[in-house]
This record gives C-alpha cells, structure tokens and sequence, in this order.
C-alpha cells in the first residue's frame, strides 16, 4: 500500500548530476532517506561535494534543519537503489531512449505502490513508462535548476495515470516546500520552458535584425520586467498594465491575440489571483516587493 505522502520516509534518487544531487540534498534536508545511484566516473563523491557546497543555501532558507537530517546511501545498480523505495525521482541525463530504458529498469525492481518521477524538462510521461509494467504510476516531476531552491515543480501526468497517484505526487512535493503545479494534460515542454523558448526566439530576432545585442536583452530583462517576474505572472503584469481600471481596460486598450475562452480565462485568473483586493492595495504590495528586490540584489563578484 502506498503510504500516506506526509509519513514518506525512503526515496531513491537516479542519475545524480545537477538535478540530481539537487533533488537529493533537498529530500535529506527534509529529513527522508535517500538512497543514490549514478553510474558516472567518481559520482559518489561529486554528489557529496554538491550537497556540502548547497547545504548553507538550505539552511539560510530555514529547508536544513527543521528536522533531523535524512541519511544517504549511494549503491552502484539500479535495482539496489529503488527496491525500497517509497519514491523514486528519475534525472539521468535528458535523452528519451536512455529514459525509457532507465524507467523500464526502476518499474522492475521498485516496489509496485511506488511512484516513480521523472526530472524530464520535455518528454512525456507515456512514452517514458512505454516499457514498463506499471505504468500508472509514472509521472513527469519537473523541477527548474538549482532544484534544491527554485520552488516550481511541473506535474505531468498522462491517461494512464490514476487520479490518485498525481494528486500523491502533488501533495509529496508540496511538503518538501515545493510549489507544484498540476498540468491540465500533456504537452511537450510543459509550460515554463515552453514560455522560455519563446522568449529566447524573440531575442534572437531581435539580435539578428540588429536592433540590440544579447546583453542588452538581458540588461532589459534584469532591469525590468525580469524583477517583476519574480512575483507576478503575465496575467497580473497585464492587469497592472491598465493601470487603475485594471484587465478590463488593458483589453479594451491594448487588444487581445487569443480565443474568447483564454480571454475568459485571463479575467477570471486575474480576478483570483487579485483575491478581491483594490488596485490601490496591490501597487503598494508590488511596490514592497519591487524594493525587497532591488535592496536584496547583489552584482557578480
């Protein structure tokens, strides 16, 4: 049986590079138990290195600490890292055939309730569990990079999983301190990197048209809607856009380019977001945020 994904105690972490060892510093500051595999030259010892040089920044973030720390084990085979495992977290490096040959491999060997996740930022989920047994209980846990800090976790689930088994994924990474965020259905990509691709596209046209060079565009970003970003989504950007007379005069004004249904949904999401809260009170809360971030910004050394 599944245990309650509060009372998790076991995890397993495969493939332990960036994310990897990011994802298992965070599951022993959170005090579970991790057992680590990595078939990559001197792996054990990358991976201690990685969670001594992060462990200040957990602590700093009150994530180190709150409990008692969790205990690592790193084992050579596959098989010896999941068979325990209450959870696993897939992050071998970013190749479909490696992934679906690694998920086959964990669905073998893991206890059969286990959920098995994935750090994927593209693929999805039915085609990594292709080869496996128990496919229901694969999924897409998509972290962004420093995965111990970063709080975004995109959930992917396909027509095979139960119900059941993303809403477990969601409230596990939630109590690791993580904001996760349950995809309606499937896409390659997901969302934020979708969102970042765009972006970076438009910088490079920008770029070859000659109107600016690439650390303009970052300068642009930085000092602008880069710092709004860190607290407001587009959606609210585009509220604040009309200024006092909010999403609806910003669509009157400025137009919108989709469907009548996403502008349903825009003024629905702004209206929850906004939580009933005036104009006047969310620029003096974007104003507080904006100068926490400003105060709080240090340059390269």
């Amino acid at each position: 049986m599944r245990p309650d994904p509060e009372r998790v105690k076991h995890v397993a972490v495969v493939g332990t590079g960036t994310i990897g060892g990011g994802w298992a510093a965070l599951f022993l500051a959170q005090g579970l138990d991790v057992v680590a595999t990595d078939p990559g030259a001197d792996a054990e010892a990358k991976l201690h290195a990685m969670i001594d040089q992060v462990w200040p920044a957990l602590t700093s973030l009150g994530l180190a600490g709150l409990k008692a720390r969790g205990r690592l084990e790193f084992v050579a085979k596959v098989a010896d890292a999941v068979s325990g495992a209450e959870f696993i977290q897939e992050s071998a490096p970013d190749r479909e055939e490696l992934k679906v040959a690694l998920f086959s491999e964990i669905d073998r060997y893991a206890p059969p309730d286990s959920i098995i996740a994935s750090s994927s930022s593209g693929f999805l989920p039915e085609r990594l569990a292709s080869n496996c047994r128990h496919p229901g209980r694969c999924i897409i846990g998509h972290p962004f990079a420093p995965s111990y800090l970063l709080p975004l976790v995109e959930v992917v689930g396909s027509a095979g999983n139960p119900k059941a088994v993303l809403d477990w994924a969601v409230a596990f990474y939630a109590g690791l301190g993580k904001q996760p965020l349950l995809l309606r259905k499937g896409i390659e990509g997901y969302i934020a990197n979708r969102i970042q691709h765009v972006i970076l596209e438009e910088a490079a046209r920008l770029v070859d048209a000659g109107v600016c060079g690439f650390k303009d565009i970052d300068d642009a970003v930085t000092g602008g809607v880069g710092l709004r970003w860190a607290f407001m989504g587009p959606a609210l950007c585009y509220h604040f856009a009309g200024g006092r007379g909010g999403i609806d005069h910003s669509l009157a004004h400025f137009g919108w380019w989709g469907s009548e249904a996403s502008k349903q949904d825009i003024k629905e999401s702004v209206a929850e977001i906004a939580g009933g809260r005036s104009m006047e009170e969310l620029e003096r809360w974007r104003d507080a945020n904006l100068v926490a971030l400003l105060k709080a910004r240090k340059s390269l050394p």
